[in-house]
């Protein structure tokens, strides 16, 4: 046989996976293979493999006579929508998907190609966990690529989706990274199994119940996105990185945008004029966003709190806003987390912040305060307050309390606030201010439902506006809600080439 014979029966062979039955078992279950899926995610002709011929180095339990070339991740990189990214796309028909030493290496040789080229990473995420016939070897794989995620966080995006399951240690690398995609029914992420579950604490639960889509994505935060089918969310992906850079010292992509009229007379008709009624703070999104650009994020968990990416004159922003329309758009232990993670995430990116406030305060009770809303209030006013990218605030209805700080207030660094003639900027709102202030008063008055009523409106005069706080400079300017979008614009356009450093330090210690 000739060597050219040779290479062309080479690289065959190592197109085949586990062979064609593995790979109609995999069809079976409703999922792609590992290069079924890269042919999706990446522009059609771009892919360049790595590592193609690589083979497992173990001699044990009778491994040696089972070599298979790409020893069960394809390794490389392409572009999609024409910009450089690299991929590792794990091949559940070899060995299924389990992680060896020189699985691992693909990998990790991957990455530090992203972190010197300057290239987002993403992992498809297809295993059966470590490899148990190498041992501790598997398990030291495992590290490297852990270590490798976390020095190249915040160096370069990296993205994670999890395409079959994902259990034990396996967990801890797409926890790592900077977003998560999950898809229905047949992805999967757990730290223990059903059955250690089941023999540890004796309940009974399902992997789906256990650690499937939609558990990530509604109760533990875990997943940011969720889709029916892998095709639909390699098109998430796909939309996701069109919003971000290709690394920490690029800005994000623009699209080219002609300036037309940007009044949005319908801003003027979203906020009800009763105080405590509700509306979907995404109404204002969508009518101050480019049209049809606002791409949210963690759309299921912790609703009380809206986060996602847009666009803004065709550039790229991240936006956090209070959500009126579930539990008042309190903040609690869950949305503070999930909006201080998206928040450091745009930051370290160089995505522009604009956060949307309507928020009565930190959610009360027992259950918040045990579990830590202190600590977790903390981690969104550590990432704002750290946060050096252009950011700017448009306080829609009420910034009570500690919760208007918190929100991207002057007083931590925002570098424009505007406000609505519908501002509420107080400690409290008007009813439970005047019944400390005036308790006296109202106790002795004979008509206590009056007195109280007089006195709330007494304090709203002077309060529930956003009027006091322009007086002082912490807004910036007062403006009606349909010159909102234009004014943004402006704002963005004029703190572009802003410039701002963080004292020299290591690095702080953000209340985790």
């Amino acid at each position: 046989m000739d060597k050219r014979t040779l290479l062309v029966q080479m690289r065959e062979k190592s197109l085949e996976g586990g062979g064609q039955d593995r790979i109609q078992s995999q069809h079976k279950k409703g999922k792609l293979t590992a290069r079924e899926r890269l042919h999706f995610l990446l522009d059609e002709g771009s892919f360049q493999e790595i590592g193609a011929f690589v083979q497992h180095r173990s001699k044990d339990f009778g491994m040696e006579n089972q070599l298979i070339p790409g020893d069960g991740v394809v390794t490389g990189y392409g572009t999609i929508n024409g910009r450089l990214v690299y991929v590792f796309s794990q091949d559940f028909t070899v060995f299924g998907g389990s992680l060896s030493e020189t699985h691992a290496e693909k990998i990790c040789k991957v990455m530090d190609l992203a972190m010197k080229n300057g290239a987002p990473v993403i992992g498809l995420n297809d295993s059966g966990g470590a490899r148990i016939q190498e041992g501790v070897v598997s398990l030291g794989g495992y590290a490297d690529i852990f270590y490798k995620n976390t020095i190249a966080s915040g160096v370069v995006p990296q993205l994670s989706m999890i395409m079959g399951p994902c259990a034990g240690g396996a967990v801890y690398s797409p926890a790592i990274t900077d977003f998560i995609l999950m898809v229905e029914n047949t992805s999967y992420m757990f730290v223990t199994g059903p059955n250690v579950v089941k023999t540890v604490t004796h309940e009974e639960v399902s992997s789906e119940d256990l650690g499937g889509a939609s558990v990530h994505s509604s109760k533990s935060g875990v997943a940011h996105f969720t889709a029916a089918n892998e095709v639909e969310s390699i098109k998430q992906l796909r939309t996701l990185l069109s919003y971000i850079p290709q690394n920490c010292e690029e800005q994000a992509p623009s699209i080219p945008y002609e300036t037309a009229d940007e009044d949005r007379p319908k801003l003027s008709h979203i906020v009800p004029e009763n105080a405590n009624q509700p509306y979907d703070i995404r109404e204002v999104i969508e009518q101050v966003a480019d049209e049809d650009s606002f791409f949210e994020v963690h759309k299921n968990y912790a609703e009380n709190i809206v986060v996602g990416f847009a666009r803004l004159a065709g550039k790229s922003i991240g936006i956090i806003a209070n959500q009126p329309s579930f539990l008042a758009g309190v903040l609690d232990i869950n949305a503070s987390k999930k909006a201080a993670r998206f928040v450091r995430f745009c930051d370290a990116f160089n995505v522009p912040l604009l956060v949307f406030e309507d928020v009565p305060g930190f959610l009360p009770g027992t259950d918040q305060e045990w579990n830590g809303i202190i600590t977790n209030g903390a981690k969104l006013l550590y990432a704002f307050c750290e946060a050096t990218v252009p950011r700017i605030t448009v306080i829609t209805r009420k910034a009570y309390g500690g919760a208007y700080d918190v929100m991207n207030s002057k007083h931590i660094g925002a570098d424009m606030n505007f406000a609505w003639p519908t501002a509420e900027i107080a400690v409290m709102g008007a009813k439970g201010a005047a019944e400390i202030i005036f308790k006296k008063e109202i106790d002795a008055a004979a008509d206590k439902e009056a007195a109280l009523k007089a006195k709330e409106a007494e304090y709203a005069n002077l309060f529930a506006n956003p009027y006091r706080a322009a007086e002082r400079g912490f807004v910036d300017e007062v403006i009606l809600p349909e010159e909102t979008r234009y004014k943004l614009i402006k704002a963005f356009k004029m703190l572009e080439n802003k410039v701002d450093k963080l004292p020299r330090k290591k690095h702080g210690n953000i209340p985790l």
